[in-house]
């Protein structure tokens, strides 16, 4: 008689943990941080289809790496939670601790329950509205539901390491946005892998996914970051040169009257 396959719940754990880890290191990094006015979201992200960042409500900002099918599924089904909830009470009820307390939920039950998890790592982040200004939160949610909040910035993806470690000797409370932009950039291109010829490729502006949540703005704080805005962000786009001053034009010669006689008086 065959004897069935045992395993342990602790390795079968273990197993999708490691299955979820390997899948999210596959990814591309993606940095959020804090600045002066609100929260910042920098992606390496070629496509200019496919978002790692977005919009979930007035007040609240998406951002996952892993999986994009999967990422996208739970994108989508915030949006419909945080409408519901805006329909059936208030808009300002939709907070970043209630979608991200659904998240953990969801993913925790799809860890523990289906065989295979979600190879995905999310952030939420809130910021508050401008008559009622409050200090910018971010939640990580991992693949496993655990969920966490930061104060300055959260590092996600596949190099995080070197990315958390730039950021931490960079980062500063209250940046501005063009600052802030700047430590992000650097912070991801400490993550690139060195080439054959031991220099890192620079991340291009086409490689780069920006967006803000904005504080001031008055009701959808989420706006994009792109083309020459974000390249005149990042120092991409040379100052333009000072006109040359125009010469002086030649005094008109005096009238020949030697032929034609004085001019008639106006």
């Amino acid at each position: 008689m065959t004897m069935p396959y045992y395993a342990s719940a602790e390795q079968i754990m273990r197993d999708r943990s490691e299955l979820a880890r390997k899948g999210i290191g596959r990814g591309r990094s993606v940095v959020v941080l804090t600045y002066a006015d609100g929260v910042l979201f920098v992606a390496e992200n070629p496509s200019t289809a496919l978002h790692k960042v977005s919009e979930l409500y007035d007040r609240l900002g998406f951002a996952a790496v892993g999986k994009y099918n999967e990422f996208e599924n739970l994108r989508k089904a915030g949006i419909v939670h945080a409408d519901t909830r805006g329909y059936a009470y208030d808009r300002r009820d939709v907070t970043g601790r209630t979608l991200a307390n659904a998240y953990a939920q969801t993913l925790g039950t799809i860890f523990t329950d289906q065989l295979k998890p979600y190879e995905v790592e999310i952030c939420v982040a809130e910021v508050g509205y401008p008559d009622d200004p409050k200090p910018p939160q971010l939640y990580r949610i991992t693949y496993d539901g655990s969920i966490g909040d930061e104060r300055e910035f959260i590092v996600m993806g596949g190099t995080t390491e070197p990315i958390a470690t730039a950021l931490k000797s960079s980062y500063k409370p209250g940046l501005s946005l063009e600052a802030g932009i700047a430590v992000a950039v650097a912070a991801l291109q400490a993550g690139v892998p060195e080439g054959a010829d031991k220099e890192k490729k620079p991340i291009g502006v086409a490689a780069l996914e920006v967006a803000v949540l904005d504080q001031a703005r008055p009701r959808r704080a989420f706006r994009r970051i792109t083309g020459s805005a974000l390249e005149a962000l990042l120092g991409g786009v040379a100052a333009p040169e000072p006109a040359e001053p125009e010469k002086a034009e030649p005094a008109p010669d005096k009238a020949d009257t030697t032929d034609a006689g004085p001019a008639d008086p106006t």
